[in-house]
């Protein structure tokens, strides 16, 4: 590839020119939404056809994430690129940027990718994180303090929703699971008396301009969120704040520039700790598309392009509710054959907006879309996304 003088720091990218995005997913499919409605057009770099986001850019790039090739065919668009998820090999992202600005960077990337190194990390900028071990071989866990059992074992590498983890009620649970996942790096983390699991959706540009949206309490099942609820005086005040300070504290140790999101864990003692860091767009910031001022995916479009950042007011309580493939095979009369969703009884109920991912098949467990419910009176909101759950399936714990 031809040497191109490398764009700076602080040059603004007009709309009408491209921005690059590296993976074809529903984090880069919102993305290329929210770009061209801003006026930009988008250069997607995945290895799988028809994907989420690649169709609807303007551009496909068709290649695997560590082909040079294909990268460098997505720079003959852009010199400004991001990314959708947080395992694009660091070595992409270091090619990327001796031709392009690349946000977030990769030694940031690195430091996300890898469990041991994140929690390394998130300790020495200190903030609180639950007592853990590292796991690098068998011998580790026999001689893992006993205080860490019962505890989650996680693989310290590509682990997301659930996969890679394996909850360890005592040594020899944790030594089994570790041989299961084939005695890769891991980490055994206590399990904690949790009372909510929150997050923080923030971003950070290149001039190191910080912004934070208000905390969402999230529910999981089996591993996958299912619900984000963002009502004004669930999380205290201090604890709000002090869970958005240590997002911005973290965001600016690892000098990272993007949009990113800190999960926490809030204790039965009202205590804070931090569980791991999301180099992106996350699914708990997806209620902002509809209740704030401006969404998580304007945000990652502005600090690409150079912009300002914009306002995270939130504009009413909201609710969002994470859409899985379950929901056709729920709706079905026979258990093999799925079957489309009531969406006219859900889009029915006030204050809802429905934001499906464009993906061709439906399988359980895969994240399909999601709904966001917004309403003034928090009572109403609750009683309106219990609604939605009925007819969708959705068993959310609201």
């Amino acid at each position: 590839m031809k040497e191109k003088s490398l764009i700076s720091r602080d040059a603004v990218v007009q709309p009408g020119d491209f921005l690059g995005m590296l993976g074809g997913g529903q984090l880069g499919r919102m993305f290329c939404h929210t770009a061209q409605a801003m006026g930009y057009k988008v250069v997607v770099l995945e290895p799988q056809a028809k994907s989420p986001a690649g169709s609807v850019a303007e551009q496909e790039v068709i290649a695997a994430y560590d082909d040079q090739q294909g990268l460098d065919t997505m720079l003959n668009f852009t010199q400004v690129v991001t990314t959708e998820f947080e395992n694009v090999p660091a070595a992409s992202l270091k090619h990327l940027s001796f031709n392009a600005r690349v946000s977030p960077a990769a030694p940031a990337v690195a430091v996300v990718q890898d469990r041991i190194a994140e929690k390394a990390f998130i300790a020495s900028q200190g903030i609180a994180l639950a007592p853990y071990a590292e796991v690098r071989e068998l011998a580790d866990l026999e001689q893992a303090d006993s205080t860490l059992f019962p505890g989650i074992l996680k693989a310290a590498r590509l682990g997301y929703d659930g996969k890679g983890q394996a909850r360890v009620a005592n040594r020899e649970q944790a030594l089994t699971a570790f041989r299961e996942f084939g005695e890769v790096p891991c980490v055994l983390e206590a399990m904690l008396p949790l009372k909510q699991e929150v997050s923080v959706v923030m971003a950070r540009g290149f001039d190191g301009q910080t912004v934070t949206y208000p905390v969402g309490i999230n529910t999981h099942i089996n591993g996958i969120l299912s619900s984000s609820v963002v009502i004004p005086g669930q999380v205290s005040e201090s604890i709000e704040a002090a869970a958005r300070q240590a997002a911005v504290t973290l965001a600016n140790g690892l000098n990272y520039v993007g949009v990113m999101c800190v999960e926490f864990f809030i204790l039965e003692d009202d205590s804070l700790v931090a569980n791991e860091i999301a180099p992106r767009p996350h699914n708990s910031g997806h209620y902002t598309m509809n209740a704030c001022v401006s969404s998580q995916f304007e945000q990652q479009v502005r600090v690409l392009a150079g912009m300002p950042l914009a306002d995270t007011r939130l504009l009413a309580p909201t609710i969002m509710l994470n859409i899985l493939g379950d929901s056709w095979y729920a709706s079905s009369e026979q258990e093999d054959v799925a079957q489309e969703p009531a969406w006219d009884q859900v889009l029915a109920i006030p204050g809802v907006s429905l934001h499906l991912y464009g993906k061709e098949e439906a399988r359980i467990g895969r994240k399909m879309g999601h709904v966001n419910i917004v309403h003034p009176d928090a009572q109403q909101l609750l009683h309106s996304a219990r609604q939605v759950s009925e007819i969708l399936h959705l068993n959310a714990q609201i």
